[in-house]
């Protein structure tokens, strides 16, 4: 055989052997990497696709809770892989969050886009004779447990509910908040808790990382204070950052907000007693293990047991130490007051704002006094964003050595202590110990400023007399209007309306440049004299946020 022929037969087999390695590196399964957020963090998806086809996958997320997120991305690894795409592949019980952190991991990886959000639309509703109302319930937790050292982590919700009801009774609309104040032991501060060390002049455990790991004590002082509660956000304004189970605090507070839609206070409270569990409080599922709640299901019937199915995406309770959510709608409805227009209405919001406050003064042993007040604001837009009506309240919590005699007096958490002023006359009596019972007796107790009715006094009336004029001269306003209106006829050195009355000599100069008629829009409204912007609550952010937050509503007025 000649030489050359070899050669040429040896170069071709190596070109074979080269074409043959070429395709099989084509058939290999090509390596896709992608992320998404998942419950605790980001989850990092790893994806091998052959042919179009998922062939391989690793699912990793170091911030998912291993027994919860853990598991669920160990399910949903083999689960997409067995089907060969996300296809068919339904999220895992119980962890709703980490599963669609996953799917959308996959899909980044695939180069997916996600499906844009549907544009918000409302259910319409024909109502008549429509009221309204804010409720505010305070509700006292010993817990969540205990910090590393032992020290216990206490927590009270403020949950403020406005409720629009029919003439019947049933519910047109829903709106619902919380804010939750928390002591800064909790292993969740990193992640955006409301936390309080006390009063200035107190301290507790910090575990400032969130980590589970004490670093010292937080010595609270008034800078402190201050920054920290104008920091404070409600359970809605934290967004994704509150996360449950199955999706955000928010997803699951709408799925019930929706629910509770054309239902009775009596028919909300039936339902709770019939169809959630007698030892949580949350819904009741196929899916609950407890033996009590196992049974308390089995006695529902299919139509019952699809009625759940409803609220099939909202686990947490309505009504537990995280918040009393039940009890704020009750009292919405009890507040509940005949709306002043009878109009359409094509918006709804509710507004919570938190403002600190370095006073008022000092008792008589030269300690100060100091409170902090949580402001809310329910309103109803037309279709040209102008107000049909607005409901206003303010919960105010004060260190009990003010000389109120029916403040919200809070000695601080369950092991501190302070000056007590017991009959209001001005004097210490006593310096109260802060204990589990009377930290619970403390917070149950709380009331709001329209709550106190006429033991909450103005120099002109009540607060609720002043609060209820301003929200009269607010009617037609758009919320531009509104903010401009008391840029322009409120002081700049206290907040108060102006009425030519002030002899600061800004207040009199400012009054001189209105015009006639801010006068006697003003005039009208003689009686309301406090400020809706200051230390005693930022009543006006509350409306400003309301219409930032507003949902879209269909209530047409008979």
């Amino acid at each position: 055989m000649k030489k050359g022929f070899i050669g040429r037969t040896a170069l071709a087999l190596v070109l074979a052997l080269a074409m043959l390695a070429v395709m099989a590196v084509s058939c290999m399964a090509e390596v896709l990497t992608g992320e998404a957020e998942g419950f605790g963090g980001a989850i990092k998806a790893e994806v091998n696709v052959e042919d179009g086809k998922i062939v391989g996958l690793m699912l990793t997320g170091a911030d998912e809770t291993p027994a919860i997120g853990g598991t669920a991305l160990e399910t949903l690894q083999s689960a997409i892989v067995a089907a060969g795409s996300l296809d068919g592949v339904e999220a895992v019980s119980g962890a709703t969050w980490t599963s669609n952190g996953a799917f959308a991991a996959v899909k980044n990886a695939l180069g997916i886009e996600e499906e844009p959000a549907q544009e918000e639309t409302a259910e319409a509703v024909t109502a008549s004779g429509l009221s309204h109302g804010v409720g505010v319930v305070s509700t006292p937790r010993l817990g969540p447990g205990k910090d590393a050292e032992g020290v216990g982590v206490y927590s009270f919700n403020e949950v403020i509910a406005y409720a629009i009801v029919d003439s019947e009774g049933r519910i047109v609309d829903l709106e619902v908040d919380i804010v939750e104040i928390i002591t800064p032991n909790h292993d969740e501060s990193n992640d955006g808790d409301n936390f309080m060390a006390g009063w200035p002049g107190q301290s507790y455990n910090s575990d400032a990382e969130g980590d589970g790991v004490i670093e010292g004590q937080l010595e609270e002082t008034e800078e402190i204070f201050t920054e920290e509660l104008l920091s404070w956000k409600s359970k809605r304004q934290k967004g994704s950052a509150y996360k449950m189970n199955s999706g955000t605090w928010e997803d699951e507070m709408d799925i019930f907000e929706s629910f509770f839609k054309g239902k009775t206070v009596e028919e909300i409270n039936a339902w709770f007693e019939k169809h959630c569990s007698g030892l949580n409080g949350r819904p009741l599922t196929a899916a609950s293990t407890k033996e009590d709640d196992v049974a308390k299901y089995s006695a529902l019937t299919d139509e019952e047991k699809a009625v759940n199915d409803a609220v099939s995406g909202a686990t947490m309770s309505v009504r537990d130490p995280h918040g009393d959510i039940l009890g704020a709608i009750e009292k919405a409805v009890a507040n509940a007051v005949p709306m002043r227009q009878q109009k359409d209405i094509a918006k709804v919001g509710l507004g919570v704002t938190v403002m600190p406050r370095l006073g008022p003064g000092k008792d008589d042993q030269e300690v100060p006094c100091y409170s902090f007040n949580i402001a809310a604001a329910g309103v109803c837009y037309d279709a040209e964003g102008k107000v049909v009506d607005l409901y206003a309240d303010v919960m105010e919590i004060i260190t009990p050595n003010h000389d109120g005699a029916d403040d919200n007096a809070f000695t601080g958490w369950p092991g501190q202590s302070y000056n007590a002023d017991v009959d209001a006359d001005g004097k210490v009596d006593e310096v109260w110990e802060q204990t589990e019972d009377s930290f619970v007796a403390q917070v149950t107790e709380f009331k709001t400023k329209r709550d106190l009715g006429s033991k909450y006094k103005m120099k002109s009336g009540t607060w609720t007399d002043e609060m209820t004029a301003y929200e009269s001269a607010m009617l037609g306003k758009t919320t531009e209007e509104i903010s401009a209106w008391v840029a322009a006829c409120f002081s700049d050195v206290n907040g108060r309306s102006l009425h030519g009355t002030s002899d600061k000599e800004a207040d009199v100069a400012k009054y001189a440049a209105m015009t006639d008629e801010q006068k006697a829009e003003m005039d009208a409204i003689s009686g309301a004299t406090m400020a809706l912007r200051d230390g005693h609550g930022d009543i006006l952010g509350a409306i400003e946020q309301a219409d930032a937050v507003a949902k879209a509503a269909a209530i047409t007025v008979e």
